[in-house]
Formats: C-alpha cells, structure tokens, sequence
C-alpha cells in the first residue's frame, strides 16, 4: 500500500533528475555516482514528505480535541562519535516529540501524563495510534511521545543515529522529564508509560533504569529478547542490527551486547507497577520472547500483571485495532492504568471508548 501511494512522489522526484542525464557523455561515472546518490536518499526524502502530510492528519482527526504541539528538545550525545574530535562532537542529540493536551482542562489543576514512544526498529509517532491518543485525551491524560533517535522521516542522518534499546531510552525520558519541568499542570508524581512492540521494549526499558520516574506501565506485545529475536528472523532483518551506523556486530559476535538491550535480560530491576500483553499468533514479536519475559520476572520474584491471547484476530495489532475486542482490551490496560494515575475521567467501558471515537 506504501509503494502505490508513492508512485506519483517517484516518478516526481525522478523527473528532477533529468539534468543528471544530460551531463557531458564524457563523463560516465560521475553521472552513476550522482544517479545513485540521488536515489540513496530518495527514501528518505519520501519519508520526510510522509511525516510533514501525516502531521496534518493528526491535526484533523485529534485537534477537535487537544492542543497539539511538536517541541524540539535534546537527549544524551551519540551511542557512538564517527569522529571524537570533530566540531559539535559530543553534543546532545536534538529530536522532535508531539504533545497532546486535553481541550477543556483547568490549567490550574495537575493531569497525570502518558509517556507513548511508539514501535518499530525505524519507524515514527503516525497517525496509526490516533484512536488510542483520542481515548487518552477523553479520559484526560496529557500525552507525549518522542520521535527519539532513528526515527523515520527526519532525514538519512537522523535515521542512523538509532541506538535500539540503548540510548534512545534516554531520549524517551528526556521527553517525561521535559514535560514536568514546563507544564505546571503535569503532575510528576502521575506519570505513566506505554508502548506497544518496540515501542513496548522500550517503556519496559524505562520503567528498569528509571523506577521512580514512572507509576504505572503498560507493554504490549513487546520485543523482549534480542538474542531469541536474532534466531527466529532472517538475514536481512538482522543486517540491520548488525549495520556500522547501528549496533555494529552480530548477536554471535557480540552476544552481551544484545542481552543489555533486551527486557527478559533485565527482568531484576522491575520495582514499577507493569502490565504486559501478548497473543499467542503475533506475527512480529514471536510469544516466545515475551514468556521468556515472563518466566524471568517470575524467576525473580516480581510482582505484574500478565495476559497470553490466544489466537486473536489481529496478530501483532490485536488490542490496536478498532474491533469491539480490541476496545475491551483496552478497557482492561485503562483501568489498570487508572488504579496508580487516577485519570479524571477514567474509561470504563467499551461505551466509553466510542463515546471517545465520536466526540
């Protein structure tokens, strides 16, 4: 569906490169090495133009209902310097994170706060979550989420900052902390974290290093084990781990390395209030990382909240989708959300998530 509705953009884009071909024939290789250049960035101009459209939309379909603004904010420097000595080496890195405010709120009040980063290994905050913000917003959370390093539609540069499940956890509570230091009406006490894959890796991964900055979590369908992820997957999917702008090694070169980063590796810190979600047919996140996630925090004698779908409809979205079983899922992460964050108007019902939809 991606590349249809990119067809028109390509054959754009491509038309600028006309002059390229009518450069001097005496000079071949430069016109190859200016053709290839032009379509090595080419996906990543597309995706700029996606995240600046998709922005739009999510004015459309939330701006009814929340003040909606994108902030520019900093995180630790890079996981890893090309070069150490360079100018500006050492920096924090700068990125983008969305907030959503309920309209109607009383600024003199304090809301708890839903930290959301989203999945993927490179993706983005998209409007494929507008429904889950809308049903935030309705029982009056303020929301954030971080467009943290390796996000997609930033550019090529950006994209390779990724430190997947490293440093772009950092980046992710830089975007909490960012929150209570400049709204008043942002209780710090009331935060809570949520994300669903990747994005679910990553809120388990906060709620570890940083057990007092967050009340309450909530994981689906998480990656949870990278070493385990790295057996299942093909070659190409793991190139993109083992990438020099990314981890850099492969899990059997460097096999450390990949249990820093994953959940079940980590189960010994939870000290956080943690519901996790997984369904026994995900077609992404294999259920065998998740048990294994399970079976570790159990091993370590730690007190959550779990539930093993089976077979639902859905695989990997199951509890993202707007069937009248995802929404009672839902209802259930809300109302274990609620008990620590005490949002003011909870959701208690399927009836109240449409009654969000619709609003």
């Amino acid at each position: 569906m991606k590349s249809i509705k990119r067809i028109p953009i390509v054959i754009f884009c491509l038309m600028a490169s006309v002059p390229v071909f009518g450069q001097s024939p005496d000079e071949p290789e430069d016109n190859i090495g200016a053709i290839e250049n032009r379509f090595k960035n080419l996906d990543h101009r597309l995706d700029r133009l996606e995240k600046t459209i998709d922005d739009i939309i999510w004015f459309q379909r939330v701006g009814s209902v929340a003040f909606i603004d994108k902030v520019y904010l900093t995180g630790p420097p890079l996981w890893k310097e090309k070069n150490p000595t360079a100018l500006g080496a050492g920096n924090p890195i700068k990125f983008w994170a969305y907030i959503f405010i309920p309209r109607g709120i009383d600024p003199d009040a304090k809301y708890p706060l839903i930290v959301f980063p989203h999945g993927g290994v490179h993706a983005d905050f998209s409007t494929y979550y507008t429904h889950i913000v809308r049903e935030l917003i309705a029982q009056q959370y303020i929301v954030v989420a971080a467009e943290y390093r390796g996000s997609t539609g930033y550019g090529k540069a950006y994209y390779e900052r990724i430190d997947y499940g490293g440093l772009e956890i950092e980046d992710v509570k830089s975007s909490r902390d960012f929150m209570i230091e400049n709204y008043d009406f942002v209780d710090g006490s009331r935060v809570g974290i949520i994300g669903w894959s990747h994005g679910g890796l990553i809120a388990l991964m906060n709620i570890f290093e940083h057990p007092d900055a967050y009340k309450a979590a909530f994981a689906g369908v998480p990656v949870s084990d990278l070493v385990a992820r790295m057996g299942y997957y093909k070659d190409d999917y793991r190139e993109l781990y083992s990438a020099e702008y990314h981890i850099g090694k492969t899990a059997h070169e460097d096999v450390n390395e990949y249990r820093r980063r994953s959940p079940a590796w980590n189960a010994h810190k939870l000290k956080t209030p943690l519901l996790i979600h997984t369904n026994t047919n995900d077609e992404d996140v294999n259920v065998l990382e998740v048990e294994h996630l399970i079976q570790a925090l159990k091993a370590e004698g730690k007190k959550f909240e779990y539930e093993i779908f089976k077979d639902l409809p859905g695989g990997h979205s199951f509890d993202r989708l707007d069937t009248k079983k995802a929404r009672e899922i839902r209802v259930k992460i809300y109302k274990f959300l609620a008990g620590y964050l005490n949002p003011p108007k909870p959701i208690k019902s399927v009836n109240d998530i449409n009654r969000a939809a619709y609003q």
